[in-house]
């Protein structure tokens, strides 16, 4: 009979809780998110000739994300807080599919992974795009928001084939 897998979240009488790291050792931690955003190609046009109304999407965007990775454990209950080392936020335009790829790579030295703060970053980075797109088209959307790949701790390497 195989053992049930323990959830780390839950305690004794099942109630949530924060998992204890406080035995963990401190190694470099990294991790890479994506989003996509798709569009029109009139609004990507516009976003690209930077002739959007709102502004440069792109910069918005992009601090949208580093602050978001900063306030993970504001927003995601049971999320340690973390000494982040780095945020990186860029986008890649797809003008023939009509969408940006939206990338964040977070890293840290801490006892815990980094992967919320990169996920986190990505998605608020895509909804400060859509704000941003809104005015001119309300179609925008933001797609398959994914852990692409993770390095550090007792996992090891994760890799998205």
């Amino acid at each position: 009979m195989t053992e049930k897998p323990r959830l780390t979240h839950i305690g004794k009488e099942g109630k949530a809780k924060m998992v204890d790291i406080g035995e963990k050792h401190e190694s470099r931690r990294e991790a890479v998110a994506e989003a996509y955003v798709s569009m029109s190609q009139e609004t990507l046009e516009l976003i690209t000739d930077g002739l959007l109304p709102k502004g440069d999407v792109f910069s918005i965007s992009r601090i949208a994300g580093v602050m978001a990775a900063k306030k993970t454990p504001e927003l995601i209950p049971l999320c340690h807080p973390i000494r982040i080392d780095s945020i990186d936020v860029d986008f890649e335009v797809n003008h023939e599919e009509n969408k940006v790829r939206i990338v964040s790579r977070v890293s840290a030295t801490e006892k815990t992974g980094v992967e919320m703060e990169a996920l986190t970053s990505v998605a608020v980075a895509g909804l400060a795009f859509y704000d941003m797109c809104k005015s001119v088209e309300r179609q925008v959307e933001i797609r398959n928001i994914r852990l692409i790949e993770k390095r550090g701790g007792k996992s090891g390497v994760f890799i998205r084939r």
